[in-house]
């Protein structure tokens, strides 16, 4: 029973693998967009996302 209750142990210890999930499968294309980095007061905005982590946007960046 001890050597059982080892066996158990010792095998869910193992190393885990990872691996890529291909996501869903669909016929349609993926649509890719760009949207180029502006600034609305000082914060960073692409694509209407805040951007940036809070660091200020210089007064050289296009405002919106």
């Amino acid at each position: 029973m001890l050597t059982a209750t080892a066996l158990l142990v010792a095998l869910g210890t193992l190393p885990a693998s990872a691996r890529q999930d291909p996501g869903p499968a669909s016929d349609e294309p993926t649509a890719t967009y760009f949207c180029a980095i502006q600034r609305v007061g000082t914060q960073f905005v692409g694509c209407d996302n805040l951007t940036g982590n809070g660091v200020p946007a210089p007064a050289w960046v296009d405002e919106r």
